[in-house]
């Protein structure tokens, strides 16, 4: 049976996604948008349309604020595919996914990839422990289920996700015993040089001001510039430990939420074949593609964080920018019309993006949090590989991640390297005295996710 064939194929339902589906269809460009989750709006507006008028105050209005693009894409007439795993996506534009237990199939005309971000690795001792969780995943399981934590929790890190759960948590009526995070003031001064652009969207960081003055309000501990965390436990978290202005400090906890800021989703960018480049401002992977998205002359775009960390309105933006560029590769916009539009979009993305080189400054992860010197602390948690063991296949003769997983089976299992990727790039390239780009990074090849045979003899 030959697979449905549709102008353009989404995957995701971030603002990203959304936002490139809704433009599409509006200059009359068939659409389906393919998404993991049964309802629109990606990991940031997760839950958006079944929240309740308490949950969306307690996220905030940038929350809330997901509910117009959730409701414009509805209102737009593009095929929702809810429920959809895609495991596979073809150069020839073909698009493999599960759903209702069969692999089935999609042929495009165009896809704009938009699979947002994931948290970085944060391999500390301890961080495997029960109790110990992502700030990113504690946050999804309020807007999923509307779980909070029953217990007070320590929050430690870096990044503005850090402040934002907190203040979301102090919202809700949660305790919290500390914040943790690691800017220091040489911090402040690396990021200093970009205030004067930063400061042209002084919204955004008006909002970031008013997090820390509510954590001040609530007179929950903070420690700035901590370093050297550790989590102590035998079957579970029982406390951290970090240093303080040069003190060792520890506190009591069964619950420690860690971030250090979110990096691009780039499985199925490297799949696909795409060049990347490392980047070092944002200290990860990043596809390479033209000013619209696109991956060299193929017709797949990436659009929002899985291009590069922008934030959630810049996505949108990019999300415009990618589905404008395929209707007038189809014909579908006049010229004039079209290049108004992205005059528009591109200026409103530019404000959105005066910001993040003070944020990428500003909240740049230590590197001993990325590349862990105690040998005993796990990086790859699925094969149960340590960082010892890493630098002794760079001793050995590994020259990049792939061949580690010839040394140690490392990457090699169900997360298929999203967890320790990052990290085994960057160990590598420290134990090997080179960059991570000269380092490289797994060959990543499909299924993307898990799918079975009998799943897979579905699709006939």
């Amino acid at each position: 049976m030959d697979a449905e064939t549709v102008d353009l194929a989404v995957v995701g339902a971030g603002p990203a996604g959304l936002s490139a589906a809704v433009e599409a269809r509006a200059w009359g460009l068939s659409v389906a948008l393919l998404d993991e989750q049964e309802a629109p709006g990606g990991q940031i507006y997760r839950g958006i349309d079944a929240a309740s008028a308490r949950a969306r105050s307690v996220l905030g209005k940038d929350y809330a604020d997901g509910a117009a693009l959730t409701g414009a894409f509805r209102a737009s007439g593009a095929r929702h595919i809810a429920g959809a795993a895609v495991w596979d996506i073809g150069r020839d534009l073909k698009i493999s996914y599960l759903a209702q237990q069969r692999s089935q199939t999609l042929q495009a005309r165009s896809i704009v990839l938009a699979c947002g971000a994931m948290e970085r690795p944060f391999p500390v001792p301890g961080w495997t422990l029960p109790g110990v969780m992502g700030a990113g995943a504690a946050q999804i399981l309020y807007k999923s289920a509307a779980a909070l934590p029953s217990v007070p929790a320590v929050l430690a890190g870096c990044g503005p996700l850090l402040y934002l759960l907190a203040n979301q948590y102090l919202q809700a009526g949660i305790k919290l015993k500390a914040v943790i995070h690691t800017t220091r003031r040489s911090d402040y001064l690396r990021a200093a040089r970009y205030l004067p652009g930063a400061l042209r969207n002084w919204p955004e960081l008006r909002k970031g001001l008013r997090l820390l003055g509510n954590l001040r309000r609530h007179r929950v501990p903070v420690y700035a510039g901590a370093q050297a965390f550790s989590i102590q436990g035998t079957d579970r978290a029982e406390s951290i430990s970090f240093t303080h202005h040069g003190r060792q400090h520890r506190i009591e906890s069964p619950l420690v939420l860690l971030h250090q800021g979110v990096v691009p989703n780039t499985q199925f960018s490297w799949a696909l074949r795409a060049r990347h480049s490392w980047d070092p401002s944002q200290l990860c992977w990043v596809p390479e593609t033209d000013r619209h998205g696109q991956i060299e002359d193929t017709g797949i775009y990436i659009a929002g964080d899985g291009r590069g960390i922008v934030g959630a309105k810049a996505a949108a933006c990019q999300g415009r920018m990618a589905a404008l560029a395929i209707a007038a590769r189809f014909g579908h916009a006049d010229a004039q019309d079209r290049g108004a539009r992205a005059q528009a979009v591109r200026a409103e993305l530019r404000r959105h993006l005066r910001v993040r080189p003070l944020l990428d400054a500003l909240y740049r992860p230590l590197d001993a949090h990325r590349m862990p010197t105690d040998d005993t602390v796990l990086v790859c948690r699925c094969e149960e590989v340590n960082a010892g063991q890493i630098r002794q296949y760079a001793e050995l003769g590994c020259l990049g991640p792939n061949q580690a997983k010839a040394f140690g089976r490392c990457g090699m299992g169900p997360c298929q390297g999203r967890l320790c990727g990052l990290t085994v790039t960057e160990v590598l390239a420290q134990a090997r005295g080179v960059s991570p780009g000269e380092v490289g990074y797994y060959r990543i090849r499909p299924p993307i996710k898990p799918v079975t045979l009998a799943q897979l003899a579905g699709d006939q």
